[in-house]
């Protein structure tokens, strides 16, 4: 946990959290809980295995470094902190969530920045597009936000979101989640959070996604932000807009048009909407033993197809990824508000990406 703690003061150091804090109110300035100690027991919440306020006030109690308090109060000082969690409590919720933003970006910016192969294509920037859905808390809030599931036999008890996540492929940092309800009249699909990923992207990243993200709604709106794209697509998906013969060696120019069910979902689209790339089809063998499929690939790279082949591969590199994302800082640990899971979030996300 110490060299988490290092490596969150290089990115997101004090002085940062002394700009943010002009504006604020006086209790973000002074006192035990100041920003940057919040923000840490937050993401220490996260990474320690019970993540309780007792554990992470526990923390505070034992003596913070002075890396993290350079000016420590007087209670601090004489080590005469409380081990009450309710000042802990109060502080969290005092929390503006656009301090929680601004730390969230920032620390996904500095890790990237730090990294060794910037870029576009292959050795580049490419974020594999990564889906999942989360049981909220039985709340009103919740209940009105996410509104759960239904059936014949009746409404479902949890409200559940949905959630979209990308992962670079090279060293698997994760990009702010974006979400949405599953259900009811603001219900989002993944494919619909796409668009919202993928404006946070580094600049010239590209996006890559495996057969649930293979559809021209995705390549249209990676083509309008000058991102390169690498998409699975089904069979099916592969054989009704290219032709229906295919072989394993096919490597083809291709322009992808949308057909009339795409063009009805989306009704501004231009009436010559298309996507410029090229299709690729291989068989392959999975490393598991089982028996050979074959890869229908849609890309706008211009490496070639054999370097298009390994790349599609490092997503098994981040196949769990959004798993473990969930796993090891707790997406799913109770949130009784819409605010309180938008700031648990915020703060998952850096806890995840200083751990990797």
């Amino acid at each position: 946990m110490a060299s988490v703690l290092e490596l969150f003061l290089k990115v997101v150091p004090v002085a940062f959290f002394e700009h943010l804090s002009l504006p604020l109110k006086p209790h973000h300035h002074n006192g035990v809980f100041t920003l940057p100690v919040v923000i840490w027991l937050m993401i220490f919440q996260r990474l320690d295995d019970k993540g309780s306020l007792w554990v992470a006030v526990q923390e505070v109690v034992r003596g913070l470094p002075a890396s993290l308090i350079p000016r420590p109060s007087q209670r601090l000082r004489k080590r005469t902190v409380s081990s009450h969690t309710g000042g802990y409590n109060q502080a969290r919720q005092h929390l503006p969530l656009q301090v929680v933003e601004q730390v969230n970006t920032t620390t996904f910016q500095q890790l990237m920045e730090s990294r060794s192969h910037p870029g576009s294509g292959p050795k580049g920037d490419m974020f594999i597009l990564d889906g999942s859905t989360l049981l909220m808390p039985h709340t009103q809030p919740l209940l009105e936000a996410y509104p759960p599931s239904r059936n014949q036999h009746g409404v479902s008890h949890w409200p559940i979101m949905r959630v979209l996540v990308g992962h670079d492929v090279h060293c698997g940092l994760a990009t702010r989640p974006r979400w949405g309800p599953v259900h009811g009249p603001e219900a989002v699909s993944e494919q619909g959070l796409v668009e919202e990923l993928m404006d946070q992207l580094p600049a010239r990243a590209g996006v890559m996604g495996d057969q649930n993200f293979g559809v021209f709604s995705v390549a249209w709106t990676a083509q309008q932000r000058n991102r390169p794209v690498l998409l699975r697509l089904t069979p099916a998906r592969a054989k009704r807009p290219f032709g229906p013969v295919l072989c394993s060696r096919t490597d083809q120019r291709v322009n992808w048009k949308p057909s009339r069910w795409d063009c009805d979902g989306h009704p501004g689209w231009p009436p010559d909407a298309c996507v410029s790339g090229r299709l690729i089809v291989r068989k392959v063998y999975p490393s598991d033993g089982s028996g050979p499929t074959k890869l229908y690939l849609f890309t706008t790279l211009d490496s070639p197809a054999d370097e298009i082949l390994q790349l599609y591969g490092l997503r098994w590199n981040v196949e769990t990824d959004l798993r473990t994302l969930k796993k090891t800082i707790r997406l799913e640990m109770p949130s009784l508000s819409v605010r309180r899971r938008a700031k648990k979030s915020g703060v998952g996300r850096p806890a995840y990406c200083l751990s990797r």
